[in-house]
């Protein structure tokens, strides 16, 4: 009986239930204990926004500069305004707003290239 509080006690914290790092990433209130955890919503979020735009840039038929030059403006524009104003860290906390801003970008601009062209070459190749 002992062994199963124990593996409860972790789950709670300050009287309350531990919250996913998901369930903090839509809400403003939320504390982020841990950096990691926070970066990895970032990272995330990322990933996200880069397989939406991909899609869209493919179906519109997007090319060249101008779709890339987009893509970075849109990307780093709604997590810089994600971190900044919905969430309000402390940006310094995790090495400044440049760190933040970059956190995963090219992993999400790679994602972003490859769905951008299986889209386009799927729908617009004759």
């Amino acid at each position: 009986m002992s062994s199963a509080k124990r593996k409860e006690e972790p789950a709670v914290a300050n009287g309350g239930a531990k919250l996913s790092p998901w369930s903090k990433a839509l809400r403003t209130d939320a504390a982020w204990e841990d950096k990691d955890e926070f970066l990895d919503v970032i990272y995330w979020f990322r990933q996200i926004i880069a397989v939406i735009l991909g899609v869209i840039w493919g179906v519109v038929p997007l090319k060249g500069f101008v779709g890339i030059a987009i893509f970075c403006a849109i990307n780093a524009g709604v997590l810089y305004l994600y971190f900044s104003s919905f969430q309000q860290v402390d940006e310094e906390e995790y090495g400044g707003t440049w760190e933040l801003t970059k956190e995963g970008f090219m992993t999400s601009f790679a994602l972003f290239l490859v769905v951008w062209v299986i889209f386009y070459t799927a729908i617009h190749f004759d």
